[in-house]
């Protein structure tokens, strides 16, 4: 079978398909319909590889009341049609987090059916209603935001709920920015000296993983910066090199992520650091702060001394109570197992356990 981009196929297997079929059967029926619940397609960045498992002709119904959901789902059980575009729409071998491989003689199928609401408490730990708290926002994962705010909606019969839902988490407000950023520059001046530490008493290796941990640190800042939310780390690489003035930073973290020694490392590192400095003075979200990278106290290595910019962006935090918070910032900046991020219910927990409200 010819691949199709995963968004594409399953607009087209709501348009062609269910659409048509819940007009049919279920006249008097309002839902809103998309693709928001994970996978590298609402990121548009599927490929013929991502075929082999959670991946097929599927889509997310959603609609007012729980009435609704059982006669939605018995209709889709019954006359869902067998494949689509040559694709099976059954799957297979699934397990209870994982949708499984597209099978003719799959037992389920990809379509599945919500309350709304019910359904963005249950992926965020909270329902986005008018308003969304610094506390949401700190314990939310930027990989669930995205894929919220990503992917893709294929009808919108809830009087604009989810569209409106997803307008709510298109991005921080701004002192909630502030202080994400900020917590991010704190990470990358407790480690920046250390590289070179490692470096100066033969410690290449030790060198080379702290400078690949302030990569990615700067990376998220990156993407933070020219408002993208990052994503987990098997796409932070490429989003970030998609960004409209990332060419010369990759280039540099490549080369203090090479093979060379501690000079051309911190050459590389260097010039990472100074661009994304200059990236927090252009957003203008605080006052300037000189990007030179300068030595670290009397020792023969450079540092941005990225605190000051840590500084300079909690100053400018509006709200004091947000302000006064310890510089930890959002749940994946200071926890990163994947059995936390996953489960907004332990993250919440964390969270509220970290920055009390």
């Amino acid at each position: 079978m010819a691949f199709v981009p995963g968004l594409t196929l399953s607009r087209r297997f709501h348009d062609e398909v269910i659409g048509p079929l819940l007009a049919r059967r279920l006249p008097d029926l309002r839902h809103a319909a998309g693709l928001l619940d994970g996978g590298s397609e609402l990121l548009g960045l599927d490929t013929a590889r991502s075929t082999d498992h959670d991946w097929g002709p599927r889509a997310q119904l959603f609609v007012a009341g729980p009435d609704d959901v059982a006669a939605v789902r018995a209709v889709l059980d019954a006359d869902l049609p067998a494949e689509f575009l040559g694709w099976p729409t059954r799957f297979a071998g699934h397990t209870d987090a994982r949708l499984g491989v597209v099978h003719a003689d799959g037992d389920r199928h990809g379509v599945t059916v919500d309350e709304l609401g019910g359904w963005l408490r249950g992926r965020l730990g909270f329902e986005p209603g008018t308003a969304v708290t610094a506390e949401d926002w700190l314990s939310v994962p930027t990989q669930r935001l995205a894929e919220l705010t990503g992917g893709a909606v294929f009808h919108d019969g809830l009087d604009g709920a989810l569209a409106a839902a997803r307008a709510r988490l298109s991005w921080y407000p701004d002192d909630v920015w502030r202080y994400v950023l900020a917590a991010g520059w704190t990470r990358v001046g407790q480690a920046e000296h250390l590289a070179g530490r490692c470096a100066e008493v033969g410690d290449d290796l030790g060198s080379r993983v702290v400078t690949a941990g302030l990569a990615r640190d700067l990376m998220r800042l990156g993407l933070l910066l020219h408002r993208r939310w990052p994503p987990y780390d098997k796409w932070l690489g490429t989003l970030f090199a998609r960004l409209p003035t990332a060419a010369p930073v990759v280039t540099a973290l490549a080369e203090a992520l090479g093979s060379a020694g501690w000079a051309d490392r911190q050459a590389g590192l260097v010039r990472a650091l100074e661009a994304l400095a200059g990236w927090t003075n252009d957003v203008g979200l605080a006052p300037v702060v000189d990007p030179r990278a300068r030595p670290f106290h009397q020792r023969p290595f450079l540092v941005l001394d990225a605190g000051r910019f840590a500084a300079a962006l909690r100053a400018a935090i509006g709200d004091p109570a947000l302000r006064a918070r310890p510089p930890v910032g959002a749940i994946d900046q200071y926890v990163d197992g994947v059995d936390v991020l996953t489960r907004p219910d332990r993250a919440r927990r964390v969270a509220a356990a970290v920055l009390p409200g």
